[in-house]
């Protein structure tokens, strides 16, 4: 992926790891475009970087992820990159009351969100790359968040049929994969002793400079790579 000069679409691009990217892209020259449920989280980050474009969407209604698209179509037909980012986290437990509502509601974001999105968007005939973002729970289970470990197992598999399947339209798929980072993910406060996302960011962006397309850092470098023994162990530390 060349890291200047490109057109990017950052869903969920006004706070946490979203922000990071759109910060870093614009210091890399490219054009950003940001997308989310709040407008008032887009318009603190249009007022701190005044360049990006910001669209209000919910990627939760399949009707705004279609608008979204279209909007794109008619115009930012040049838009070659697309970054799956949006995502929620859910702490809770089955015998919870709205466990179901919740559960679905991460599945609906986490995983048919970027899947439809991505269905449209390579339709563009400007669109080279595709980042999704996983997580390193991909790989290894926190039971305190069952459906989010979840749907991330399930987009790092899509991920890699995605990278086989668009070889054939010359679209580069990129897997970011963060672990547990300083962001209100999941809730404020719960992952405030986690590294910052600016040194997550500094750390895949250098990976993307030597042209690797699975992105790592810290905890999710070591689950990505780990044999079934330190997955094991790992589930048992976390999980006691």
């Amino acid at each position: 992926m060349n890291l200047s000069n490109n057109k990017i679409l950052i869903t969920g691009g006004a706070s946490g790891i979203g922000l990071g990217l759109t910060e870093r892209f614009l210091q890399e020259n490219n054009t950003v475009i940001i997308c989310g449920r709040r407008e008032i989280a887009l318009k603190e980050v249009k007022d701190k970087f005044p360049s990006v474009i910001i669209k209000v969407s919910d990627l939760s209604v399949e009707t705004d992820r279609i608008e979204l698209f279209n909007w794109i179509s008619e115009y930012h037909s040049d838009l070659n990159v697309l970054v799956n980012n949006a995502g929620i986290q859910n702490w809770m437990n089955l015998s919870d009351q709205d466990f179901y509502n919740k559960a679905t509601e991460e599945i609906n974001i986490n995983v048919i969100a970027p899947i439809h999105l991505t269905t449209q968007f390579i339709n563009l005939k400007e669109l080279n790359t595709i980042i999704n973002v996983t997580s390193g729970l991909a790989f290894v289970q926190l039971s305190k968040v069952p459906i989010y470990c979840a749907t991330k197992s399930f987009f790092h598999s899509f991920t890699l049929s995605l990278r086989h399947l668009l070889k054939s339209k010359n679209i580069e798929v990129i897997e970011m994969i963060p672990p547990a980072l300083n962001t209100d993910l999941g809730g404020k406060g719960l992952h405030d002793g986690q590294p910052a996302v600016s040194a997550f960011v500094d750390a895949v962006f250098q990976q993307l400079k030597e042209g690797k397309s699975d992105l790592t850092f810290g905890f999710s470098e070591v689950m990505a790579n780990a044999n079934p023994e330190i997955i094991r162990d790992t589930f048992h530390k976390m999980n006691p």
